[in-house]
């Protein structure tokens, strides 16, 4: 199915969050409770997409689309961080369309963006420890695990996560950005 990427609107939260819940649901069990992710994750998201969809300075967020319609989304922060760069702060991708080439193509829609756009040419984003599916497509992209930390909850739900589930860092250097463009 063919794709089209355009930038993420402030009437696309929804959306967005539906994605971002959808994926966090088949993903995240083990590290979120399922209280959480099969309750009110979808709030949670919709509050989250609505706010930072309202005031997009110093970000980026691309919406891929197809036939069947929302296909994954990636949200870029733009030199979050000075030593890391910018940060991938979210990339979902529709169930049925993983391993199809939606995420790289995001990935790369986020180096340009960075190379761009950001004062550092790096960017980096946080995996779940437990999704090595991911980890393999990010290893892939030519990311570097290069740390490991514990996952703060999101939002204010006290009892999300599930113990003290483990996050690591993939980074993209300069020449990890050049290699995607």
């Amino acid at each position: 199915m063919a794709l089209t990427f355009r930038t993420a609107l402030t009437e696309d939260a929804s959306t967005v969050a539906q994605l971002h819940a959808a994926s966090w649901r088949r993903h995240y069990r083990g590290a979120y409770s399922d209280a959480y992710l099969d309750g009110d994750v979808l709030t949670d998201r919709e509050q989250v997409w609505s706010a930072r969809l309202a005031a997009p300075a110093g970000t980026l967020t691309v919406l891929a689309e197809d036939e069947a319609g929302p296909a994954g989304f990636l949200h870029l922060v733009l030199d979050e961080d000075e030593r890391w760069g910018s940060l991938v702060d979210n990339l979902h991708v529709r169930h049925g369309r993983q391993r199809t080439g939606v995420g790289g193509a995001l990935v790369r829609r986020a180096a340009a963006a960075v190379a761009e756009r950001a004062r550092r040419q790096a960017m980096y984003l946080w995996v779940l420890e437990q999704n090595h599916d991911a980890q393999r497509f990010y290893a892939a992209m030519g990311g570097t695990n290069v740390e490991k930390a514990l996952v703060e909850a999101s939002g204010k739900a006290p009892g999300q996560l599930v113990g003290t589930p483990g996050k690591l860092r993939i980074a993209w250097a300069e020449a990890g950005i050049a290699g995607l463009l």
